[in-house]
């Protein structure tokens, strides 16, 4: 027969608790053992009930084991916080370093702008008209493009406007042209004698 697979949730009812309490508890202490035998491991397990009652098991000392595991964390624990104490002096670092370059780039700002320029040398002072010159030459292409894409997009908005309105014209004229041969044919004149007998009569009288 299949054993069903158990809900892993509290069991309410305190009768079945208790004894899946002691079979699991039993099991769990029997395969600590076969892993300290089996494996040659260190094992301390140590189980309080939900009475407070203590069960244990431990293939060594159960205080060496325990100050074992403290030391281990203690470790960890100080090397975590090494690892916290070098990331902190990184980003440190790399604060200074970016405060330096953005006052480094206001300096270099003001000097642009024509400010504590008395403190710079004449090959500074050239540097400045140079940069100034590549900057004046890029806003001044910048500009002509604009001036060039703006004249471009107005040109092909009024094409587009007489090519609309070229084709309104000629299909108002079309229009007027045929109302004209409609008038045309109403006024022509139609005979509307009335003639009884052969064709050969009729010419002739």
């Amino acid at each position: 027969m299949v054993r069903g697979k158990i809900e892993m949730k509290k069991i309410e009812n305190a009768t079945s608790r208790q004894v899946t309490f002691s079979k699991r508890r039993n099991g769990l202490l029997k395969k600590a053992y076969e892993l300290s035998v089996l494996c040659d491991a260190q094992i301390s397990l140590i189980i309080f009930s939900q009475r407070g009652r203590l069960f244990e098991f431990s293939n060594s000392d159960m205080q060496k084991t325990i100050e074992r595991y403290r030391n281990c964390t203690r470790d960890h624990e100080t090397i975590s916080h090494n690892s916290e104490i070098c990331v902190q002096q990184q980003m440190k670092q790399e604060a200074s370093h970016l405060i330096t370059k953005i006052e480094l780039l206001e300096f270099q700002k003001r000097k642009l702008l024509g400010q504590e320029l008395a403190s710079c040398s004449l090959e500074e002072l050239q540097e400045i008209d140079s940069q100034l010159q590549i900057s004046l030459g890029k806003v001044r292409a910048r500009k002509v493009y604009i001036l060039h894409y703006n004249l471009e997009k107005q040109l092909l908005e009024e094409n587009v406007q007489l090519h609309q309105k070229t084709v309104m014209d000629s299909w108002r004229g079309s229009i007027d042209q045929q109302e004209n041969f409609r008038v045309v044919d109403l006024n022509l004149e139609v005979q509307t004698d009335l003639f009884i007998g052969l064709p050969a009569e009729r010419h002739s009288k």
